[in-house]
């Protein structure tokens, strides 16, 4: 069983930046492929960014560019650094852990870009 647990979600102004965390609990996490997805209002949710156990790295053509993901192993946490923030960019961010055949999701952080 792995929980998942975000944080640093909130409002900023276009241009800004945040700094989304997941801590992660459970022994798998060093195996798991983690990623970051988003859901606007009445939209559907979204692949943000993921990052495989071996550190490779994707990205929607969206925040390529803006926005990157990392991950610590021995802290079991991922991160997302979003830069250049923009109104468009405001979503429930959600912490997804895959390890087939499960898949695990936090509870979400809000985050919110102002004009």
């Amino acid at each position: 069983q792995v929980q998942l647990v975000e944080s640093g979600g909130g409002l900023v102004q276009a241009g800004g930046s945040l700094r989304l965390s997941c801590a992660a609990s459970g022994s798998i996490f060093s195996f798991a492929a983690m990623g970051w997805y988003r859901q606007a209002p009445g939209k559907q949710r979204e692949l943000v960014a993921t990052i495989t156990s071996g550190g490779s790295t994707n990205y929607a053509g969206s925040v390529k560019g803006r926005f990157t993901i990392s991950r610590d192993n021995a802290k079991n946490t991922v991160v997302l650094q979003m830069d250049n923030l923009k109104p468009e960019d405001t979503a429930v961010y959600y912490c997804n852990a895959a390890l087939y055949p499960n898949n695990y999701w936090g509870q979400g952080t809000q985050v919110t870009v102002s004009l």
